[in-house]
């Protein structure tokens, strides 16, 4: 599907000058560019596509921007002039003709609304509004309209309006050059009713395939056209000049010595084409991974900060051009289009990350790709440090990614890369709001007039809870997201993924509350509520499973289209160190809905007999979801069983209790969860048999639980297993076994 909408536009994309051409021809060529159209073809004339003369008069439907007018009108003379104009326009009559459109009552702006504004962030003209701004006479100053406000004299200075003042409805003159950012052309485009419902439906046809750079046995796939064969690798890819060029410095120093076949450069690519992106199979730092996840974080903070900058450009040059000709550029905002340019608030882009210790090295990263000309100073950058550091050490490290491990820790039994992981601060609950100014860089900056807000689904569903509860808490700051960013998204999913979907539910609604930013200046598919169908969502993960392909098909809506990453699995059986046979044996489901009731059932039917009537102990049960590991805590109590827990939420003292009888032979039975495993990697002696009652989402839990055998006599592994579980079956055994074990009629496998 991806780029159906934007490549079957219709129109060619040319420089056209507006002031060479009567207002009324402008506005046909607008209403062509207005309607684009899967079906329309490039050739077709004004003429063939409306199937009308160009002298008849058509009634068209008013849209919410036309009505929006027609409420504000009586606030001021002016504006109820412009919809006069724009009506007559519409309607092919000349400005001289009598208008014949009758004047109804209708609501006004109080101007109480403009004058109250305490909290006002006079930084940003998206935050103020249009006649609070104009209110004096008289020519308004650069200086004196925005500490955001500046006109960058550097190469960028001499980009065409078309290309940073670039409306909805300027579709069709837009110059096709190497400056052409694809950042106009995803939001400058205007999506029509049937796009929209042909994207309701959530049909995604990937039609290609491309080889994964540096990732054997993978592949990108897509919908629509493939452009990643196209990259010029001799262009700047769409990125400011003063990124660009401060982003190749710092490539330089690190010691890179081919900017343009990186893999930040090439993710970059990826990411600056504003598709929904699923790669499930980046390597984190904690697994050896440090290289490649540092040029992933690289390429998706260049992109954000990127789409800051441009969106910050456009505003700040269409604000300029309104405030030297008030009236004039007034009107040709609200005919034209030129200067729809804004959401409802400011915040553009959302970070969502699980741990304090990542966002850390994220923010610092961040603060190391902008330019030295944007944060020559950075406030509350020690207070940031104390307080999602270990300590007040963290304000003298290196800004270099170091993998968040403690360096100050001592020698520890538990795996080297829960010490990586779980080594600086683990706190899962915290949100930022980061705000780019002239010369420096907000920390802490109110949500509302925000850049870019960093924060933990856990945060936010907080949030929205309060909100709920409270009339006057809300949570409007995430209604104009563009960009969301999910970092280490297999992380996330052990916290609590139904949080994440919660959040992300909340995201590109309709606020609930008037916003400070000008009405007359919100592009119309924000105010149409097709907002979700522009955000892109860029999810980046270790491993894939159900609840993470589920919210890629089902939340992820760009008209853009899709990419997502398919592998070929090695499997990790080498990796387990003892002679064990593992029998893998598999049960009959009809659906994914009833796999948890056919695995409990063949659970109880045809495993637990064989444990109750054996006389040996030693037997753990290891569970990957808390669910159902209290549905077999609750079957194993109706039975009487002798068993003890290890869980998601046992308390420290019980653990230990339940190790110690599990060891000495007082419970016959350990029941073993792989989020209690995440989180603390447990080291059980004294198993005997071992039954896998579902298996690890994380692989290399895998071998790390089997070879908790060691020192057993007569051990045995078992696995219980369904074709549904093939996501997890083939990253342990391999794709191609896990195929095989799927699909094989016999029932019944053994591993040695």
């Amino acid at each position: 599907m991806g780029r159906q909408f934007g490549a079957k536009r219709g129109l060619k994309r040319r420089n056209v000058d507006r002031n060479q051409y009567p207002r009324k021809n402008q506005q046909k060529e607008q209403n062509v560019a207005r309607s684009p159209s899967p079906s329309t073809s490039g050739d077709s004339t004004d003429q063939e596509s409306s199937g009308v003369a160009p002298d008849e008069v058509v009634y068209k439907e008013p849209t919410v921007y036309d009505n929006l007018l027609t409420k504000l009108g009586t606030s001021s003379k002016s504006l109820a002039n412009v919809y006069k104009m724009r009506q007559r326009q519409e309607e092919g009559r000349s400005e001289s003709e009598e208008d014949e459109v009758d004047g109804s009552e209708s609501l006004s702006v109080s101007e109480q609304d403009n004058d109250d504004d305490d909290g006002t962030d006079n930084e940003y003209p998206e935050s103020l509004t249009m006649e609070s701004r104009l209110q004096e006479d008289g020519m308004v100053s650069i200086e004196e309209q925005s500490e955001d406000a500046e006109i960058e004299v550097d190469s960028e200075a001499s980009d065409t309006d078309e290309e940073n003042g670039l409306g909805v409805n300027d579709q069709s003159s837009v110059k096709a050059s190497s400056r052409a950012s694809s950042f106009n052309e995803h939001f400058g485009y205007n999506l029509s009713k049937n796009e929209v419902d042909d994207l309701s439906k959530k049909k995604w046809k990937y039609e290609w395939e491309v080889p994964a750079v540096d990732m054997s046995n993978c592949k990108w796939t897509g919908t629509g056209e493939c452009f990643l064969k196209d990259v010029d690798l001799n262009s700047d890819f769409g990125v400011k000049a003063k990124l660009y060029n401060h982003w190749l410095d710092i490539y330089k120093t690190s010691g890179g010595k081919d900017f343009h076949l990186s893999k930040q450069r090439w993710f970059f690519s990826l990411f600056n084409s504003y598709r929904d992106i699923l790669h499930c199979n980046k390597k984190p730092f904690y697994l050896k991974g440090l290289e490649e996840d540092s040029n992933i974080m690289n390429a998706y903070l260049m992109h954000s900060l990127n789409h800051i900058f441009r969106n910050r450009d456009r505003v700040t040059k269409n604000d300029a051009k309104v405030a030297k000709n008030k009236e004039n550029s007034k009107e040709e905002m609200l005919i034209g289009g030129a200067f729809l340019d804004q959401g409802f608030t400011r915040p553009k882009v959302l970070l969502l990350l699980p741990l304090r210790s990542v966002a850390l090295n994220v923010v610092k990263r961040l603060i190391r790709l902008t330019p030295k000309a944007y944060k020559a100073n950075v406030e509350h950058y020690e207070r940031f440090c104390a307080e999602f550091g270990t300590g007040e050490e963290e304000v003298e490290k290196d800004n270099n990614f170091d993998g968040t491990g403690n360096s100050n820790s001592q020698k520890s039994s538990k795996p080297s890369d829960f010490q990586m992981l779980f080594g600086g601060n683990n706190d899962d609950d915290f949100m930022i709001g980061i705000k780019f100014t002239r010369r420096s860089i907000k920390l802490y900056n109110d949500f509302y007039t925000s850049d870019l807000i960093v924060a933990s689904a856990v945060n936010i569903n907080a949030k929205i809870g309060k909100a709920e509860k409270n009339k006057d808490s809300d949570v409007d700051y995430l209604s104009s997201i563009e960009v969301l960013i999910i970092d280490h998204a297999d992380v996330i999913s052990m916290q609590n993924w139904s949080l994440l979907t919660t959040a992300v539910n909340q995201l590109n609604c309709i606020p609930s509350k008037q916003s400070r930013t000008d009405v007359m200046r919100i592009r119309p598919w924000y105010l149409e509520g097709y907002a979700k169908f522009y955000r892109q969502t860029i999810n980046l993960s270790y491993y894939s499973n159900p609840d993470i392909n589920a919210f890629f098909n089902h939340h992820c809506t760009n008209y853009q289209g899709k990419v997502k990453l398919i592998c070929e699995y090695k499997g990790v059986l080498p990796k387990v160190l003892l002679q064990v046979r593992q029998i893998y044996e598999r049960f009959n489901a009809d659906s994914i809905a009833n796999a948890d009731d056919a695995r409990f059932e063949y659970f109880t039917k045809k495993v637990f007999p064989k444990i109750k009537d054996s006389i040996q102990g030693g037997i753990m049960l290891f569970i990957s979801s808390y669910l159902e590991f209290v549905r077999i805590r609750n079957f194993l109590k109706s039975q009487s069983a002798s068993f003890c827990l290890l869980g998601d939420y046992t308390e420290t003292s019980d653990v230990s209790r339940a190790r110690v009888w599990f060891f000495e032979g007082k419970r016959k039975m350990i029941l073993y969860t792989e989020r209690a495993h995440f989180y603390h990697r447990y080291k059980i002696r004294g198993i005997q048999n071992l039954i896998i009652y579902s298996l690890p989402e994380r692989k290399e839990f895998y071998p790390e639980i089997v070879n908790m055998l060691e020192g057993s006599h007569n051990m045995t592994c078992t696995v219980l297993f369904s074709r549904f579980d093939q996501l997890r079956l083939e990253r342990i055994v391999g794709s191609a076994p896990a195929r095989k074990l799927v699909k094989s009629e016999k029932g019944v496998f053994v591993f040695c």
